[in-house]
């Protein structure tokens, strides 16, 4: 029982954003986000992440034309090395304290590998934004994507239990 609630949390994170979006959606629109815990502010990304990166990024009329096309397209291959990674980490709590050391590093090397892909993808996808956005525009993107990143990280890494 221990070791399947921490596996229904990752997967609820991993794979059902509606239940952090009801959650969200319960919350105050007026709210600060930085008020808001990182449970709240995962629900905030699973639910309305275009939304937030709209209302932090000063984007002109021209500049919204270039930018959400890219924005769009980066989503889709961001989304393949998310979904291995999640996999993996979701094999890692179902196995609980079961898990063979050849498991363990089969899982840390797709955790591992599909990091490495969202690093490639996410270098190409600043450059490409450079084309479109002055640097200062595309790093703010950037930091707001790293920002979502690091909650999404945060609060599955939260309920992971560590290898015994």
């Amino acid at each position: 029982m221990t070791r399947i609630l921490p596996a229904l949390a990752c997967a609820a994170i991993a794979f059902f954003p509606a239940a952090a979006a009801a959650q969200a959606a319960a919350q105050p629109a007026a709210r600060p986000v930085a008020e808001m815990s990182s449970a709240e502010i995962l629900g905030l990304i699973q639910s309305d992440r275009r939304g937030l990166v709209s209302r932090n990024m000063t984007l002109t009329p021209e500049e919204s034309a270039k930018f959400w096309p890219l924005y769009d397209k980066f989503q889709k291959e961001i989304e393949r090395p998310e979904q291995q990674r999640s996999r993996a980490i979701l094999d890692f709590v179902n196995t609980g304290s079961q898990v063979t050391p050849a498991n363990a590093q089969r899982l840390v090397e797709m955790v591992l590998n599909a990091e490495q892909d969202e690093a490639r993808i996410r270098k190409d996808h600043f450059q490409r934004l450079l084309k479109v956005l002055p640097a200062d525009k595309a790093a703010r993107y950037m930091q707001i994507e790293n920002k979502m990143r690091a909650v999404i990280a945060y609060e599955a890494a939260r309920v992971m239990p560590l290898a015994r």
